[in-house]
């Protein structure tokens, strides 16, 4: 029974990344693969059953944090677009991004450092507030903004995770490895898997759906420069990609508004960007001194969530007829779009969390006591005896088994397998364990952390950026897979 139930869980891992590539639904596959699994690995039919709502559950227990921020940041930009307050936060950055092609670099850059010190997922609630919405605004497309925040912090920032170091400490549990080499290792190879991921973004994807091409009408004054970046279109013609995501609900739908003045807009323009600065210092210094003691021991996410929902209740006390009502309506909106954004992601997510030890047993209802398989890294561990003894197959066999490992939508549940699956490897190929730790891990992070997989945090960038994130997953595939293949050779050579 058991053996069968690993057989059905990988061919419903094929079926899906099949039907993902062919751009199909994979909800009811994954539903019933689900099903299909517990009923071979269990032998009932009443587990079969009740298996795919444990799948739903599991994962949106795991993804939870995703969600919520979505819903704050939706809820915040319903309240901040209602008071007309989005306009003059924006009108200054689009005029430090220039074009297309620098806004790209400049919210590369920005997602990339915060990421690194506080992890995507908070920074993506920052990002979401000013610099996404000003570089779309300056001519990026919604596409362009979406690969430069998922390649530079689901991707690069994620992968190394030099600043924090949870994801070096992680691989090195899993033997005896030396975690400070395991990152410096990492960090490197994550820059040159970046490197290639952003240059074949531009190739791969086509002109006019990474940056809106520019025309020759030019906006100049303030109130001009206002209208155009509310609609999207800075010293641009209107283009489909470049109209500004709607995050919340709609504009008709939209709480009731006073008129305020415009001394009180500028001074909720200059609050909201000041705020999260703030949280921003303080995360920070907390990392790399003691000014803050307590704030390294509360989550980062949390933090910059908190932010968002004191900056809506600043926007609706100072703009709303009803501040408590309008609040709530809000927080709705906020919560309508993050289930919108994330509903068809919740069932795959819960399948292929099946094939994680701590989790398949929920999701199969399996006794206590009874021991749980790991269907996706049982898998992993029967390639190891069939790895040749060769340092660049056995580099490329690590990068193939993180990747796998990263289609649990995050990547780092099977650091500790490719840890020890380094140690065991490395002296028979002659490769460096530690080396080949950093590729493991960085194979898993791309993956799971973020740009390969419909079910990881990839879903809150397609959520604020407004693109399809199934759409967003084909476009980043064959740049950070290239990147991925470039760098494993490059380690097996020079590391």
């Amino acid at each position: 029974m058991t053996e069968h139930a690993h057989w059905v869980y990988v061919a419903g891992v094929v079926l899906l990344l099949v039907l993902m590539a062919a751009r199909r639904s994979v909800v009811v596959p994954a539903v019933l693969a689900t099903a299909l699994t517990t009923w071979a690995f269990t032998g009932s039919p009443f587990a079969a059953v009740a298996a795919p709502f444990n799948a739903l559950t599991v994962a949106t227990t795991e993804l939870l944090n995703i969600f919520l921020v979505l819903a704050v940041v939706g809820a915040m930009t319903g309240a901040l677009r209602g008071m007309h307050v989005d306009t003059l936060m924006l009108e200054p950055l689009t005029r430090v991004m220039r074009n297309g092609h620098l806004a790209f670099a400049v919210l590369f850059v920005a997602s990339y450092v915060m990421s690194l010190v506080l992890w995507p997922t908070p920074t993506l609630a920052i990002l979401a507030a000013v610099l996404v919405p000003a570089a779309i605004a300056a001519g990026l497309t919604r596409l362009g903004a979406a690969i430069a925040v998922a390649l530079s912090g689901q991707g690069m920032a994620l992968a190394s995770d030099y600043v924090m170091g949870v994801a070096p400490d992680i691989t090195a549990s899993g033997a005896d490895l030396d975690a400070g080499v395991i990152a410096d290792r990492a960090l490197l190879l994550s820059w040159v898997v970046g490197a290639v991921a952003v240059a074949l973004a531009y190739l791969v994807t086509e002109r006019g759906r990474l940056v809106a091409p520019v025309t020759s009408r030019r906006l100049s004054e303030p109130g001009e420069i206002a209208g155009a970046v509310s609609a999207g279109l800075t010293r641009r013609e209107t283009h489909p990609e470049t109209a500004l995501p709607q995050l919340g609900g709609s504009a008709e739908d939209a709480p009731e508004v006073r008129e305020t003045t415009p001394r009180r807009r500028r001074a909720v323009a200059v609050l909201v960007p000041l705020a999260f600065a703030a949280m921003v210092l303080v995360l920070v210094l907390s990392r790399f001194t003691d000014l803050f003691p307590a704030v390294p021991d509360l989550s980062g996410a949390a933090l910059v969530a908190g932010v968002g929902l004191g900056v809506l209740v600043l926007v609706c006390a100072v703009s709303a007829r009803s501040p408590l009502e309008a609040v709530s309506e809000h927080l709705v909106d906020g919560l309508v779009f993050a289930f919108r954004a994330m509903g068809a992601i919740l069932p795959v997510a819960g399948f292929v969390l099946m094939g994680v030890g701590d989790f398949s047993g929920r999701v199969m209802s399996l006794p206590d006591g009874v021991e749980t398989p790991a269907f996706l890294f049982d898998v992993i561990r029967s390639m190891q005896e069939h790895v040749p003894s060769v340092g660049v197959a056995t580099c490329l066999a690590l990068m193939v088994a993180g990747m796998l490992i990263g289609l649990d939508g995050s990547g780092w549940a099977g650091l500790p397998l490719i840890g020890s699956l380094s140690a065991a490897l490395g002296p028979e190929s002659g490769m460096d364990p530690e080396t080949l730790a950093a590729i493991g891990q960085n194979a898993a992070s791309w993956t799971g952390g973020g740009t390969l997989v419909v079910w990881s945090s990839l879903v809150a960038v397609a959520g604020v950026t407004g693109v399809p994130v199934a759409e967003l997953v084909r476009r980043l595939f064959v740049p950070v897979v290239s990147g991925l293949v470039c760098a494993t050779l490059l380690a097996s050579v020079v590391l």
